[in-house]
């Protein structure tokens, strides 16, 4: 049997209120993105097993929704833009399933689900009703949302604007994404909630900074994970 060293992984808390949330280690949100190499089947069963250690209850997330219309927008013919989407979250199921299965075969405390998967509970539909108005007159966060399309597709279109389509396409990408950084507590039906990635969040100065419009609920919280260098766990 392959043992798990957890302690290769560090968190960082966005903020000292988020150091709070990471504390009181209610619930973790574990965000896996499809096609990103950082998330290999040892660094997600990894995860899983350092969250499960550290946190009463896990969700290991990943993004379904608009994955062959996105590649699609991007040039490819329907059927093929089916059957790279269809390639693509084969494998990302395969290893975030098998990593929460590998940690709690009961499925009791860990769950790994697709964003799709969310999408039919109350929380999250009102989270994007919200969403939805706001991107209607809320400066801040249309800006936000357009400097992310830009930086998502700057190296998909290289060499010419993208189209009117593909930012369409990856603002309903990254709008589907949203409430689970906004109010996973609420998504969840948690006490409080930490939600997890390899990154900053890019919507983070947003979401947690002053001031009004478009901020994450009190109750959630944002961790950078990292992978420890070999020297700083010598």
């Amino acid at each position: 049997m392959t043992t798990i060293t957890t302690d290769i992984f560090t968190v960082r808390p966005y903020t000292p209120h988020c150091r709070v949330i990471q504390q009181e280690a209610h619930h973790a949100v574990i965000g896996v993105s499809p096609g990103n190499s950082f998330f290999t089947a040892d660094t997600v069963n990894g995860l899983a097993h350092w969250a499960a250690e550290r946190f009463a209850q896990v969700d290991i997330v990943y993004t379904d929704l608009y994955i062959a219309d996105m590649y699609q927008a991007l040039g490819y013919t329907p059927d093929d833009a089916r059957r790279k989407a269809v390639k693509n979250l084969r494998g990302v199921r395969a290893k975030v399933t098998n990593a929460a299965l590998t940690v709690d075969p009961d499925g009791t405390r860990v769950r790994a689900q697709p964003v799709s998967a969310l999408t039919a509970r109350p929380g999250y539909r009102r989270l994007s009703r919200q969403l939805d108005a706001l991107m209607a007159g809320d400066t801040a966060l249309t800006a936000t949302v357009a400097e992310l399309v830009d930086r998502f597709l700057k190296d998909k279109v290289t060499g010419r604007d993208a189209t009117d389509l593909q930012r369409e396409v990856c603002t309903r990408y990254i709008l589907a994404e949203l409430p689970l950084f906004i109010d996973s507590p609420a998504v969840f039906d948690v006490p409080s909630s930490l939600n997890c990635y390899h990154q900053v969040l890019p919507l983070a100065d947003l979401l947690y900074g002053p001031g009004h419009g478009l901020r994450a609920s009190r109750n959630q919280g944002h961790g950078i994970i990292a992978l420890t260098a070999p020297e700083d766990t010598a």
